[in-house]
């Protein structure tokens, strides 16, 4: 049974829900302003300057970064060690 809607059919709402949707309403509309004023003010800053990277830093980077792979790379070496040596120990090989 679908229910048709006509010039006469009635709609009650309570005071409450009325409220809410009023209150629901006012918080979009005011974070809406709110977000267009931050828009408005971060198109006023001025830009930052480019951020360079001088060839002598990058080069310092580039060397740490490396080294600290070597360096991970010899302690797990070294892990393989120890561990085949417990295994050994372990399993009386």
């Amino acid at each position: 049974m679908a229910k048709e809607l006509s010039e006469n059919t009635g709609v009650t709402v309570s005071i409450k829900t009325l409220g809410g949707i009023a209150a629901l309403i006012a918080t979009i509309v005011g974070m809406w302003f709110a977000l267009q004023a931050d828009i408005a003010e971060a198109r006023t800053l001025p830009e930052p300057p480019p951020q360079d990277v001088s060839r002598m830093e990058f080069d310092m980077k580039d060397k740490m970064i490396r080294q600290t792979i070597l360096t991970t790379q010899e302690d797990v070496e070294a892990m393989k060690i120890t561990l085949e040596r417990i295994e050994d120990k372990l399993y009386d090989r």
